[in-house]
């Protein structure tokens, strides 16, 4: 078996930086098999696309298990389809266990439209401070994940986490944010429970970020920074039900996958 395989930087315009993702387009169904090159790749997020079903289905693989949704990797494998796939098109629908994923294209600009998520104020202050060593000014759990906000983008910046606290706190990984003086916010995100200390630009952590901060601030569209090592940008839009998070990306690799 022969695999096509890309790995792209999504997020940034610029190579090594941004949230690497590999993507496979490919009817591949096992998901044992699909698992072991997502840990063999040992990236974030790997991305295996069906077009042969309708709708081109998307899954994505961490390195240990399976995700609901990835916004870097979606983001990654339109890129990958409107440069290799299909070039002259310019939007494209993906099926996924997160419903109905569409991307846009404008220019170099990549758009996500993904569903808003649903998270409630929660009293997990001391958790998270023991977890990363400063108190956050107020958190909340949505439907993935555990959300944090803090007072300026120097604590967020100055974060050195217990990972294994981390992983015991509730929700699938923890995003933290505050406001910030180039952007209108800044965040991390932080998911050891699926084998990611550090996610370096999470799409994904943006559909609580983007409705909270368009609340916070009174604004609808915004431009927002993931403070990681790496870093990368994304301009926000919040709608009624559904977020926009627009971003670049560059192609680091295309290669071949070989299973004997």
């Amino acid at each position: 078996m022969k695999l096509d395989i890309y790995y792209i930087d999504a997020f940034s315009s610029n190579l090594f930086s941004g949230n690497p993702a590999a993507v496979i387009f490919s009817d591949l169904d096992d998901e044992v098999l699909m698992q072991n090159i997502a840990a063999e790749n040992n990236l974030s997020e790997t991305a295996f696309i069906n077009t042969n079903q309708n709708g081109n289905h998307i899954r994505w693989f961490s390195p240990t298990t399976e995700v609901n949704l990835c916004g870097h990797a979606t983001l990654a494998s339109a890129y990958a389809y409107f440069n290799f796939i299909s070039p002259d098109e310019t939007l494209i629908s993906f099926q996924s266990a997160s419903g109905e994923l569409k991307v846009s294209r404008t220019d170099q600009v990549y758009e996500l439209d993904f569903p808003k998520d649903n998270f409630d104020i929660t009293d997990a202050v001391d958790e998270v401070r023991s977890a990363i060593g400063i108190e956050p000014l107020e958190t909340y759990l949505g439907d993935i994940n555990m959300f944090a906000v803090f007072e300026n983008e120097k604590a967020i910046e100055n974060m050195n986490p217990d990972f294994n606290k981390v992983a015991n706190l509730e929700g699938q990984g923890l995003i933290v944010s505050s406001r910030s003086v180039d952007y209108d916010f800044v965040s991390r995100y932080f998911c050891p429970k699926y084998g990611i200390n550090e996610d370096p630009v999470t799409g994904s952590a943006h559909t609580t970020l983007i409705p909270y901060w368009s609340e916070k601030l009174g604004k609808t569209s915004m431009i927002a920074k993931q403070i990681s090592k790496r870093g990368g940008e994304l301009f926000c839009k919040n709608s009624t039900t559904r977020v926009y998070i627009g971003g670049k990306a560059k192609l680091y690799m295309k290669g071949e996958i070989k299973i004997d």
